[in-house]
């Protein structure tokens, strides 16, 4: 881990020990890809595989988030960034209570993604690049987003008048433009090794 929380109270029950009662390997499996990518859609399969396997999960995403912890946040970059730290705390804290956190983020850059990982111990964060193409990205987009963002009146959107960086070495890469929704669920299994 990058920052040393070193004000934080040290309690007698561990990560350790919450991971030991939960029997899992607490972790975060951090989503990345463009609005319409199919983030949400693989993190609710998973979560559905995993909960029927008895894991432990929390699902974080930025709907949940900006209702509530977020909700004093714009989309500018600045507070973009500020939710997206947000998020990583959020997992961070549930990781350390022994949950398996799916996050689904857009998170464009790898200036946060490299944040948010540092927050993390080794093993702990394993990053899912949803790498479908933007062109069908926007063919998916049915809140007209995309439309908003070619015609101005969204700023800032990322894959049109925003970056999006691919992730150079994400631990998965998903299309789901060349496979199915349960193609791509097996394929994330296998490679989670859960």
């Amino acid at each position: 881990m990058s920052k040393s929380h070193t004000w934080s109270q040290d309690f007698k029950i561990t990560k350790a020990d919450r991971a030991l009662k939960k029997q899992q390997q607490p972790m975060c499996i951090w989503f990345t890809g463009l609005s319409g990518s199919g983030k949400s859609t693989l993190i609710d399969a998973l979560e559905v595989y995993l909960h029927k396997k008895h894991y432990h999960t929390y699902v974080l995403d930025g709907d949940n988030l900006r209702n509530g912890l977020c909700d004093d946040l714009s989309f500018s970059n600045k507070d973009r960034d500020e939710n997206l730290r947000r998020a990583g705390e959020v997992a961070r804290l549930m990781v350390d209570a022994g949950l398996i956190v799916l996050a689904g983020f857009i998170s464009p850059t790898l200036e946060q993604r490299t944040k948010i990982r540092g927050l993390f111990h080794k093993n702990e964060f394993i990053e899912v690049y949803v790498s479908t193409a933007l062109e069908v990205c926007e063919q998916r987009d049915t809140k007209g987003l995309y439309a908003k963002a070619r015609a101005g009146e969204i700023k800032d959107f990322s894959g049109v008048n925003s970056v999006f960086e691919v992730p150079t070495c994400p631990e998965i890469i998903i299309d789901t433009k060349t496979a199915s929704i349960e193609q791509s669920i097996l394929e994330l299994i296998a490679q989670l090794k859960l």
